[in-house]
């Protein structure tokens, strides 16, 4: 049997991953193909729990705690979900998967890439996507969307400083520059449609459409 696709969706606070994830995994469905749509932290049981502990606020995790956290929710997911699902032909969509720690951890905060690259290779076999749409937009648009979506109501990491999530978007810009075969660069601005838009553009090589 053929091996599953692997697509991840990566970016800062508000640019609209979830949604694309979705729409994506709904077009794919509709050409018929089996889908697993999923995200990170979280995806299985033991990786969602993890992720209540991540995103509480009442938790003062530093970088290394959190680094650790993340890697044994990915552990699981990778484990119990992603990989199983691949191994069966199925494409796999992904909200968030190793690069958001390479971002969050590796240059929000102060750990090294190579850190976080270990801990990935011990949990998650060094798995990574085969695309990866990593999407960008500016930052007034995102603080519009962020205040629609969560009011005063922020996660533990989503409400950090500007600073922090400043050094995030630049590290995601690093990464693709560092990996440009496996990341490409979506302009976030405008409706979820016209995003869409610009995303399936993108992957029509990896559905056999060409370029």
């Amino acid at each position: 049997m053929t091996r599953g696709r692997f697509i991840s969706f990566e970016g800062g606070e508000g640019v609209g991953k979830s949604t694309q994830a979705s729409m994506l995994t709904a077009l794919l469905q509709a050409r018929g193909l089996a889908v697993l749509q999923t995200r990170e932290p979280g995806g299985t049981p033991g990786a969602e729990a993890i992720r209540a502990l991540l995103l509480d606020k009442q938790y003062d995790w530093d970088a290394a705690a959190e680094a650790l956290l993340f890697a044994a929710a990915r552990s699981d997911h990778v484990d119990h979900a992603i990989r199983p699902a691949l191994d069966a032909g199925e494409w796999v969509v992904c909200d968030r998967f190793i690069d958001s720690s390479r971002a969050y951890q590796a240059g929000g905060d102060d750990l090294s890439d190579d850190a976080i690259l270990s801990l990935h290779t011990i949990g998650s076999h060094a798995l990574m996507p085969d695309i990866t749409f990593l999407l960008q937009a500016d930052d007034a648009e995102v603080a519009e969307r962020l205040t629609a979506r969560d009011g005063d109501n922020s996660d533990r990491i989503g409400g950090r400083s500007p600073e922090y999530h400043a050094r995030v978007a630049q590290r995601f810009r690093d990464l693709a520059v560092m990996d440009p075969e496996r990341f490409v660069i979506i302009d976030a601005a405008g409706s979820p449609t016209d995003v869409h838009e610009r995303i399936l553009r993108a992957i029509a090589p990896l559905l056999g459409e060409g370029g």
